[in-house]
């Protein structure tokens, strides 16, 4: 299914499980189901491949910057809403506002072949604003309180992507442990270009 949301370039498409991704009055809202989730173990544990989650994802040409606050209906640990990258079937990345076990923060995960693991900082409260930017083929995640200061999370690549549209971007629900959760996204904004800076706010 195709989605057209007014502040983004390009049309967004669902992956993976029915997310009852809906969109109005500036807010689209995902919904994660039971146990959904996207990790690949970086232990070797297997994995199973029913293992998945809600995405809605598009292509954007060029450099890109793509913002939204946020805001996750916690319920159980792990409960997260994402802005999600996606390369290839095990290369990808995800920059998460996650009950991360007892508090929200702000975590990545990249994945090439095997997912790591990490987080930035605690969030106070249920929301944060996000950002993934990106450049030919490095990419970095941002975080801000109220999205006008950034900090800086982490810069990376997927290998080399060789096309323009390659990289898909967008939004992923997840609970992996629970029974479900909702994620809200607002104040989205798409901007065609990297960041002035990575380290000084902007």
């Amino acid at each position: 299914m195709d989605v057209d949301i007014p502040e983004l370039p390009f049309s967004l498409r669902t992956y993976g499980p029915d997310g009852n991704w809906s969109y109005e009055d500036g807010v689209l809202t995902g919904w994660a189901g039971a146990r959904q989730d996207r990790f690949v173990p970086p232990t070797g544990e297997a994995l199973d491949p029913a293992s998945d989650a809600p995405r809605l994802l598009g292509a954007p040409e060029g450099d890109f910057q793509l913002i939204a606050r946020v805001t996750v209906g916690f319920a159980a640990a792990f409960d997260a809403g994402v802005l999600y990258l996606h390369v290839g079937d095990r290369e990808w990345a995800k920059l998460c506002l996650e009950r991360s076990p007892d508090e929200a923060t702000v975590c990545t995960v990249v994945t090439r072949g095997r997912s790591d693991d990490s987080n930035a900082f605690v969030v106070d409260g249920s929301s944060v604003w996000l950002r993934i930017s990106r450049t030919g083929s490095a990419f970095a995640f941002h975080a801000s309180p109220d999205g006008k200061r950034w900090t800086f999370v982490r810069i990376f690549s997927l290998g080399e992507v060789k096309t323009a549209g390659a990289a898909l971007v967008g939004f992923m629900a997840q609970s992996p442990v629970g029974e479900g959760c909702v994620v809200t996204y607002d104040g989205l904004e798409f901007r065609p270009n990297w960041p002035r800076g990575l380290r000084d706010g902007s």
